[in-house]
């Protein structure tokens, strides 16, 4: 939360100004459910899109099936931190570790690769 406001004015890319026809959203989690967040949010020409508390709860009540959505970054993080040298850094340098995170990031392209070419042979 106290990380945003420089996060936001660091961008390198000077990003369009938004209109009617083309606002820009800002997504959030819960984390950032906060009314400083949001007046940032307008301050900076965003729509803030922020999860309240205890909406996945709800939604969970009323849809059983429902799945809250999870971010890309959220899913690579757990991909990685199953390979228990990675969640744990024991390597002391830095290109053994880098070598470790190529290796499992490969690892895990190979899988995702070699399970869709799989789902692909067997829908057709």
């Amino acid at each position: 939360m106290k990380l945003l406001e420089p996060t936001l004015e660091s961008v390198p890319i000077a990003r369009p100004i938004p209109d009617e026809g083309h606002p820009q959203g800002l997504c959030l989690d819960r984390g950032y459910d906060y009314d400083e967040i949001r007046a940032l949010a307008v301050r900076q020409r965003f729509e803030p899109h922020i999860r309240t508390r205890g909406d996945e709860i709800e939604c969970k009540k009323h849809h059983p099936d429902w799945r809250a959505r999870r971010w890309v970054v959220e899913a690579c993080h757990s991909w990685l931190n199953r390979n228990r040298a990675l969640l744990i850094r024991w390597s002391k340098k830095d290109e053994n570790h880098l070598a470790l995170m190529q290796l499992a990031s490969g690892l895990i392209a190979f899988k995702r690769a070699n399970a869709a070419r799989l789902a692909a042979a067997l829908q057709g």
